[in-house]
């Protein structure tokens, strides 16, 4: 693997279920999607604050494109601010009497042309909300904003809280594809701390399963999830009346799915699904 960003790190954490190290050597290629998942509590969040700066390790180090952003032994360690960094966090975090427009404005390098503020309202729809303030505005608008003011400052990597999680699940699934729209167009690395599988299989290049502290599985998010029986491979389509039987392997097993006949053009033989 190309290394971009090379993350080799300990960090003491106090967690509900107690004291254990977040001890964590991980590699990440530019360009890549990476889904960072696993139990509350087992350091994801933590992680995600050691590579933007707002934390530091208590030993390892952090290096961007072999620049170091932080080295525990020689005591290097680069501000917030000087990392090419946009995190977006589960509560949006919004200045409350800002508008939109001044969010973004406030977020902005000082040295950029304030076209870059109209630019990205422009390309995350959000024209017609530019003079709001955030209590006017949806949850989803207000996740939308939060990534425009993460994007603004025209980041290398882009990290990600469970962004969506208090969203529905219409507007969690438009968000997604906005999160993958952005990432190719920006060229962003990106990671994305999440639960939810769905998300894990429709946005990330590679899933890393953290579990207190430590990562305990890594690779392509269909192996890794298709660990949890969620994942199935059509064998067979047959379409009786108004249905379509599907027969479908799962974990070595079949197993039987009748859907309306309007969905048989959605699928084919071979096929590997995913299954709530």
């Amino acid at each position: 693997m190309n290394r971009y960003l090379s993350i080799h790190i300990k960090k003491e954490l106090h967690t509900a279920e107690g004291r254990f190290p977040l001890s964590v050597q991980l590699d990440i290629e530019k360009g890549e999607f990476v889904a960072l998942t696993g139990p509350s509590g087992s350091g994801k969040t933590t992680l995600l604050r050691l590579i933007a700066g707002l934390t530091k390790s208590d030993q390892g180090q952090i290096l961007f494109n072999d620049t170091v952003w932080s080295d525990h032994s020689k005591q290097q360690f680069l501000p917030p601010q000087k990392r090419s960094i946009g995190f977006v966090f589960q509560d949006y975090a919004l200045f409350p009497n800002m508008t939109v427009q001044q969010n973004l404005t406030f977020a902005l390098d000082k040295s950029a042309p304030s076209s870059e503020v109209e630019n990205i309202i422009e390309m995350i729809d959000l024209t017609a909300l530019a003079n709001r303030f955030p209590h006017q505005l949806s949850g989803g608008q207000q996740q939308r904003v939060a990534l425009a003011r993460a994007l603004v400052r025209k980041p290398k990597i882009l990290l990600l809280d469970e962004p969506l999680s208090a969203l529905d699940t219409a507007m969690r699934e438009r968000l997604q594809d906005d999160l993958k729209r952005l990432h190719e167009d920006y060229k962003l690395t990106t990671i994305l701390v999440t639960h939810n599988e769905k998300e894990i299989f429709k946005l990330a290049d590679r899933a890393i399963v953290l579990e207190t502290g430590k990562i305990i599985d890594k690779g392509n998010p269909e192996d890794i999830l298709s660990k949890k029986g969620i994942f199935a491979t059509i064998q067979k389509m047959e379409i009786d009346g108004k249905n379509v039987k599907l027969t479908c392997q799962r974990n070595g097993d079949l197993l039987t799915l009748i859907l309306p006949n309007k969905m048989a053009e959605k699928y084919q033989v071979g096929e590997v699904i995913f299954i709530n």
